[in-house]
């Protein structure tokens, strides 16, 4: 078993409380950290050494919700202005997913993939489409991870929006994932069902997703009230709400996720602590399209537990942190807000949710946890300890560049080059000529 030695770091180690830890080393053996002692003192001898001397050793950091196939949007122009939400998917992310092949699933999941690396994302919770390329889609992407060492929860987006046939094969694509997650227990990849939003969804369907989640036990990822016009569209055509309604179909519960929440009132609060299902807060992308932003406070108060995503907005966590607290103070008109809520989601909740669904534990840097280590370059000119480390994270670290990313103990970056065994120009050049042929079909 590989034995790899971190040295002359300061760690900082998330979860609950967030401890900053000076003179200490850090040992992974094989993919767990098997010991973290005094600075000197755990003996050899060691496969390899990394030297943190004016580092901040962190937890690889977890993305709660993203969408990798939304890399061949970048620079994409053939798109109308948009003036609403619903203009915002009619326009682009139905025509985009649509434009999708399998070619294009694989090299959009390996551009991000490659992208976490570089900013210290070790884990991810993908939510994925494309109606065109629905079977063996997941497989697809699964292999992109697994090729760059990550780790990734997937899902395929099961929608009504594309016909009954491409709904089907949604429906069998999530759980022929699912089966092959639980024969394989694969430590790189986990799967939960994936499902789009209330308003693309029958009655019929969610029936049918929870009769099939039943059978492994598989909690759902599905996107709620990120507009306005998503509840309307429940209240008009079931007379409910939609926290309620998914209730009532068995799709909200301990094992799910719910991404945005921004749109949800008192009752529904009480009913998703009530469940216990995790809210997937993403502020950038909330911002970006214009439909608001959730209320942090009022979830914490309820009890609801609140994670922390990008939407696919970004890859670089620590910098939607910051975002997500300048935009609590902004909807509060309170620039105190929200403070222990938003730092709570990534540096808390987002350890807790990952490690949930894979069963051990991750994005926290103690003895027993998997070997998810990001070294940051981070000189604090200003004492860092146990009581300031959140400021420090959100006005220091989050300015501050990933020097070196390891996942499972294997060291996927280091002195910010990449260390895998793929040619990196050519994989981006394999992706602009795949980016190219979505968007002749878009």
């Amino acid at each position: 078993m590989a034995r790899l030695l971190i040295q002359h770091g300061t760690l900082l180690t998330f979860g609950e409380p967030c401890r900053v830890l000076e003179g200490q080393d850090l040992l992974i053996e094989g993919e767990r950290i098997a010991r973290i002692a005094a600075a000197g003192t755990i003996p050899g001898p060691f496969d390899e050494v990394l030297d943190a001397r004016g580092k901040v050793v962190l937890p690889g950091l977890i993305n709660a919700h993203t969408h990798f196939y939304s890399a061949f949007a970048r620079g994409l122009t053939l798109a109308p202005p948009s003036r609403h939400f619903n203009e915002v998917l009619r326009n682009l992310w139905w025509r985009l997913d649509k434009a999708l092949d399998l070619d294009a699933v694989g090299r959009s999941a390996l551009v991000g993939c490659l992208e976490a690396i570089r900013h210290g994302c070790t884990t991810l919770i993908d939510h994925h489409a494309s109606p065109r390329a629905v079977t063996g889609s997941l497989d697809a992407i699964a292999f992109a991870v697994k090729t760059t060492g990550l780790r990734a929860c997937l899902c395929y987006e099961v929608s009504d929006r594309d016909g009954s046939d491409v709904r089907d094969c949604g429906l069998e694509e999530n759980a022929a994932f699912l089966a092959r997650c639980a024969r394989e227990q694969d430590p790189q990849v986990r799967a939960l069902f994936g499902l789009h939003a209330s308003f693309t969804l029958s009655d019929a369907t969610l029936e049918r997703a929870a009769a099939l989640a039943a059978e492994t036990g598989a909690g759902f990822h599905i996107h709620v009230a990120e507009a306005e016009s998503d509840q309307h569209d429940c209240l008009s055509r079931h007379g409910e709400r939609i926290v309620p309604r998914l209730v009532r179909h068995g799709i909200l519960g301990p094992r799910s996720l719910a991404a945005h929440a921004v749109h949800v009132f008192p009752p529904e609060l009480e009913a998703l602590a009530q469940c216990g299902c995790t809210v997937v807060h993403n502020p950038q992308s909330n911002l970006n399209n214009a439909v608001g932003i959730a209320d942090l406070v009022a979830l914490r108060t309820h009890g609801v537990p609140v994670a922390l995503g990008t939407d696919a907005m970004t890859f670089a966590m620590l910098e939607e942190l910051r975002v997500a607290l300048w935009a609590q103070h902004q909807r509060h008109h309170d620039a105190g807000a929200g403070w222990q809520a938003v730092a709570g989601s990534l540096v808390a909740e987002n350890p807790r949710l990952a490690s949930r669904i894979w069963g051990f534990p991750l994005g926290t840097l103690e003895e027993g946890a998997a070997a998810d280590v990001i070294l940051v370059d981070y000189d604090p000119p200003t004492p860092l300890n146990e009581g300031n480390a959140h400021g420090h994270l959100i006005f220091g670290l989050s300015q501050a560049t990933v020097d070196t990313t390891l996942c499972q103990g294997r060291v996927l970056m280091r002195g910010r080059k990449l260390q895998l065994d793929l040619d990196e120009a050519a994989e981006m050049a394999a992706a602009r000529t795949s980016a190219a042929g979505v968007w002749s079909r878009f």
